[in-house]
């Protein structure tokens, strides 16, 4: 970033300093005071696209995108959700692993999951389904980790 002066002698780097603080003082006033220039800011309200967190019985939704049931994941095996580029495993019966489906090569999908590892149909690459651990490259990385829940059958991504 240049430090140039402009024709009033303050610099652009004074002005974004000077702004961004500006932006991080809190007001000493609450709403609606009479005679004050201070604005509160408040979160938007919710929108129809943007729930509350909250139903009307007061209990709270299941969090996340639905990406299956559990039946679609086989006990020592997994299911790749292409559309949210996701992979579940289930290296025992009710333990529920996911991880992305982008390969650490070259970021192309795997495509399968069978005899122990997630494979990637471009170069070859095998990851284990119990941690996304690389068993053959050329893959050097492992896949990432998801956040998932399971709720009776339903899996949702967190």
């Amino acid at each position: 970033m240049s430090d140039r002066v402009s024709n009033e002698g303050t610099t652009r780097r004074t002005v974004l300093v000077t702004g961004a603080a500006l932006l991080v003082v809190p007001g000493c006033s609450k709403y609606g005071d009479e005679g004050s220039d201070d604005v509160t800011l408040r979160p938007a309200p919710a929108s129809p696209t943007q729930p509350t967190g909250e139903q009307s019985d007061g209990a709270q939704p299941p969090a996340g995108e639905v990406l299956g049931t559990t039946s679609e994941v086989p006990d020592g095996g997994g299911k790749v959700f292409k559309d949210q580029k996701v992979v579940v495993t289930q290296p025992t019966k009710g333990d529920f692993k996911a991880f992305t489906a982008v390969c650490t090569h070259q970021g192309c999908l795997v495509d399968k999951v069978e005899n122990g590892t997630i494979d990637c149909p471009c170069h070859g690459s095998k990851f284990r389904i119990t941690d996304g651990s690389v068993a053959r490259g050329p893959a050097q990385r492992p896949l990432a980790a998801k956040q998932i829940t399971v709720t009776g059958d339903q899996i949702r991504l967190t």
